[in-house]
């Protein structure tokens, strides 16, 4: 689904340590990490757009696209093989984090990489770049364990939506912890995650309900639980705080 533009506040200059400074421009270099996720989605979708019209690779390329999905995507199945036989397998385990960089299209790919560097942008003006890159693998395998939970074994999953997802949990998080400091209602931290259920909810009733819904309401739950652990202060910043507020 496309990207909801994002209006902040005066967002995020340090989480519960934040400064009369003025904010930093909004042409701050993205970091770096999240900058070389995308590159290597785009990388790779590039080469299947590039097979399929037959500029590289021959005739086999055309299937390349379709070979990633088979190797690389996930699915409830493998995990709950790996259950009931009790043989971890290393290319099954690769699948909780190995989904978010096969697309189905070159659309789905360009609105998720679209979505991570804004997003990526914005949590990574407050925390470590390898802190927003911890986020988006942990994301990935709560998204891939919600699929698993809750969705029919068989139902496939790929695409970068559901850390993306856990990207918007961890800034829900962030806004909502910067709404408290300053006063403001802090309900509104939900507003985009609000607006993108909104979204979906309407497509679902209009083109039918994707089977993959599970991976990015997991993804989101994973950020927003896990943002607290990589925030400037961490934990005891967010306790501290909500022992000002009782």
């Amino acid at each position: 689904m496309p990207p909801v533009p994002v209006k902040r506040e005066a967002v995020l200059r340090k989480v519960l340590n934040m400064s009369d400074e003025p904010l930093e421009s909004p042409l701050n270099p993205l970091p770096p990490l999240i900058l070389a996720l995308f590159v290597v989605m785009m990388a790779i979708e590039a080469l299947f757009q590039l097979g399929t019209r037959g500029i590289i690779g021959g005739p086999s390329a055309v299937g390349w696209r379709q070979a990633a999905l088979m190797d690389y995507a996930f699915q409830g199945q493998f995990p709950t093989f790996m259950v009931e036989s009790g043989m971890w397998r290393a290319d099954f385990l690769l699948r909780f984090v190995s989904y978010p960089f096969v697309h189905a299209s070159f659309t789905q790919a360009i609105f998720a990489g679209i979505m991570l560097l804004a997003l990526g942008k914005y949590v990574g003006e407050v925390m470590a770049a390898f802190s927003v890159l911890a986020l988006f693998v942990l994301c990935s395998v709560g998204g891939a364990l919600a699929m698993w939970a809750l969705a029919p074994g068989e139902a496939w999953l790929f695409g970068a939506f559901p850390p993306v997802y856990g990207l918007i949990g961890a800034f829900t998080y962030l806004l909502w912890v910067q709404l408290g400091v300053v006063g403001g209602p802090q309900i509104q931290a939900f507003t985009l995650i609000a607006v993108l259920a909104g979204i979906q909810f309407v497509f679902g009733i209009l083109f039918g309900f994707a089977q993959d819904w599970p991976a990015d309401l997991g993804g989101f739950v994973t950020g927003l639980i896990l943002a607290p652990l990589f925030a400037p202060g961490g934990v005891t910043a967010l306790m501290a705080k909500l022992r000002r507020r009782g």
